[in-house]
């Protein structure tokens, strides 16, 4: 190899360096958007449950008002 080729050479090297890092970077960041994605999802699914439970409770816990003709029928 020459002098002139060892600038390039470094060049290239160090580019794929980069490229390898952001390769693993984006690797990482995707497990975290997977893993965040799960626990919203999870999160979506125990509030779904609590408002079905509070519609439940509140079903039974508030009396329904009685359906009564006016005093003046």
């Amino acid at each position: 190899m020459s002098s002139t080729d060892e600038p390039a050479t470094s060049r290239i090297e160090d580019l794929e360096i980069m490229v390898a890092h952001q390769a693993q970077t984006i690797e990482e960041l995707s497990e975290e958007l997977r893993r965040a994605f799960e626990t919203i999802e999870r999160m979506q699914r125990a509030l779904k449950a609590l408002g079905e439970r509070f519609e439940a409770l509140e079903s039974v816990a508030t009396p329904k008002a009685e359906i009564t003709k006016p005093p003046h029928y």
